[in-house]
């Protein structure tokens, strides 16, 4: 037998119950520990391991039971408000996608009406549409974007402090 089967076996039965190891790998593993001792002596040593450290009773400290339990549920918590916020927000997205696709086309009508009455180029009227159209998307942008950093720093300052 050469070395690199030796290592190749300690690393399949290292797998233990051999998760992601294919067919043909198990089958050769089985059969080399047929015919190899020090393989098949390693198994069994490291199968013993295994159970002797699988029959050692762990017991947590009721405080670090409590403890725990009280962050899952907090976390929990969280996941649940931000998932909700997400449903949220996405039904915020899909209510102005569908707004502003609907609106646009008589936006721009309105504006093709108002430039020819006011007797403007085109162009003018065509650049006030684009004006009216994104003005308010950037203004909100700009909102969110300092609220945010706003938010952030004081939270920061306020963890600082404690």
């Amino acid at each position: 037998m050469s070395r690199d089967a030796h290592e190749r076996a300690r690393q399949l039965i290292a797998v233990g119950d051999f998760e992601g190891v294919s067919a043909t790998e198990k089958n050769w593993l089985q059969s080399h520990l047929q015919d190899c001792d020090s393989c098949r002596d390693y198994a069994d040593a490291t199968g013993q391991v295994i159970r002797s450290l699988r029959s050692v009773p762990l017991a947590a400290s009721p405080r670090l039971v409590r403890a725990t339990q009280s962050r899952v549920r907090f976390h929990a918590a969280r996941l649940r408000e931000t998932r909700a916020r997400l449903w949220l927000m996405g039904m915020a997205c899909l209510s102005v996608g569908l707004t502003a696709t609907l609106s646009v086309p008589l936006l721009w009508r309105l504006f093709a009406w108002m430039g020819v009455q006011a007797g403007v180029s085109t162009l003018v009227w065509q650049a006030g549409f684009m004006f009216f159209f994104i003005t308010p998307a950037l203004v909100v942008s700009m909102l969110l974007l300092a609220r945010g950093t706003h938010w952030k720093n004081r939270e920061e300052r306020s963890r600082q402090w404690r």
